[in-house]
């Protein structure tokens, strides 16, 4: 038989206020202004490649808008305090490596390559100038990413505007979903190989769009450039 209390002890949550509330203690403890925040804040914000200007710190202040993981890891190395802490949790306000909320961890970031944009539905060009990038954990072994265009691989949970991670491979596995270029245009298509019969099938997870079938002299125009092995929405 359970024990009702222990049973409510372990289900009681963890007090919290807002990160609003923690940003206007720690500027009336330390005599901080806003602008002072954004000065500490700037050399990781470029070492990111995270923006935060005055207006959205203005509405983080006044808890207009919560902040973002990545503004939030921004804001707790600038202001030296644990991100659990500035969400508001019943927390240390140390910065620490362990864990200090459930299912809340440090995160390592890493600069990924945006080459642009990947079809999911009719192959298009590829934009392989690097204008941009994305933070993400470095967990993900990944080279580079492109963001989804389309709707041809919604059943594997693969959006339009997804922003999809690739690491860069010459060959994958019969099933695994990889950007290939077709004839210097790219898409991205789960990849299934028919040797005895000399073809190479390119599968949509979308009913609405047939296979692509390959044969012959048309595998010679088939690139893989690489394996997706992450994806996510894009979260800044």
């Amino acid at each position: 038989m359970y024990n009702k209390d222990i049973i409510k002890g372990e289900n009681k949550k963890m007090e919290k206020v807002s990160t609003a509330e923690r940003l206007k203690q720690i500027m009336k403890e330390r005599n901080l202004k806003q602008v002072d925040i954004l000065e500490r804040a700037r050399p990781y914000a470029e070492k990111y490649n995270i923006k935060l200007n005055k207006g959205e710190l203005s509405q983080f202040v006044n808890g207009k808008v919560e902040p973002g993981q990545w503004k939030l890891t921004i804001l707790g190395l600038a202001l030296d305090v644990s991100e659990a802490w500035l969400m508001g949790y019943d927390v240390p306000i140390e910065r620490t490596s362990s864990p200090q909320v459930p299912n809340i961890y440090p995160v390592e970031l890493k600069k990924f390559p945006m080459l642009g944009e990947i079809a999911c539905g009719e192959p298009i060009w590829a934009d392989e100038d690097r204008e941009s990038y994305i933070m993400a954990d470095t967990n993900i072994k990944a080279d580079f990413c492109l963001k989804a265009k389309g709707d041809s691989m919604i059943n594997a949970r693969i959006n339009h505007g997804d922003i999809v991670f690739i690491r860069q491979q010459p060959i994958v596995d019969n099933g695994e979903i990889a950007v290939v270029i077709i004839d210097n245009e790219a898409t991205l298509k789960r990849v299934y190989y028919d040797r005895g019969n000399g073809k190479l099938v390119l599968s949509a997870e979308n009913p609405a769009y047939p296979p692509l079938v390959y044969t012959g002299h048309e595998l010679d125009e088939i690139r893989i450039l690489g394996k997706a092995v992450f994806f996510t929405s894009l979260i800044i």
